[in-house]
C-alpha cells in the first residue's frame, strides 16, 4: 500500500510499543478460524429429538394447558407452536440469539432468582441448558 508521502508500507511496518499487536493478530485469526470450523461441524439439534424431550421432563408439570405456569404466564409448552408464541407478555425465544431469549435467561438463573426455572425444583443440568442453547443459537427450528 502507498502512504501519504509515496512510500510502501506493510502490517510489520507498524510499530505499536512491541511486538505484541502482530501476535496478537495472529492468535485472534486463528482463534476466529477455530470457532468458525467448530461451527461448522457442530451437530444439528433437533426440537422432536433433543428438546422436547428436556421441555417434557422438567417444564411440562407447570407449563401444560392448565398448569399452574401456564395459568401464571400464559406459557404453554405442550408444543413447538406453543412454545414459540411465548407468555402473554411476549416471546421468550429469539431464534439464532440465546444469550436474549427470556427461556435461556430463566434457566441459566441469568433473570431474576424468584422466576429461575423450573421453578422451586432442582436446576436444568448443565447439559440441557447447552442443548436448549445451542438449539435457539441454530435458529429454534422444528426439526
Amino acid at each position: 500500500m502507498e502512504s501519504g508521502i509515496g512510500r510502501k508500507w506493510s502490517v510489520p511496518d507498524l510499530h505499536f510499543g512491541s511486538g505484541k499487536m502482530k501476535s496478537t493478530v495472529l492468535t485472534s485469526g486463528l482463534l476466529a478460524t477455530a470457532l468458525l470450523v467448530a461451527a461448522c461441524g457442530a451437530r444439528q439439534v433437533g426440537f422432536k429429538a433433543d428438546v422436547e424431550p428436556i421441555v417434557k421432563q422438567y417444564c411440562l408439570e407447570c407449563h401444560a394447558p392448565g398448569g399452574q405456569g401456564t395459568l401464571a404466564s400464559g406459557l404453554d409448552m405442550s408444543s413447538y407452536e406453543a412454545l414459540l408464541k411465548g407468555t402473554r407478555y411476549g416471546s421468550i425465544v429469539k431464534p439464532g440469539d440465546s444469550l436474549s431469549s427470556v427461556l435461556i435467561m430463566l434457566v441459566e438463573g441469568r433473570a431474576n432468582p424468584a422466576i429461575k426455572m423450573p421453578h422451586g425444583k432442582a436446576e436444568l443440568p448443565k447439559d440441557k441448558i447447552a442443548i436448549l442453547r445451542t438449539w435457539v443459537d441454530q435458529g429454534a427450528k422444528n426439526n
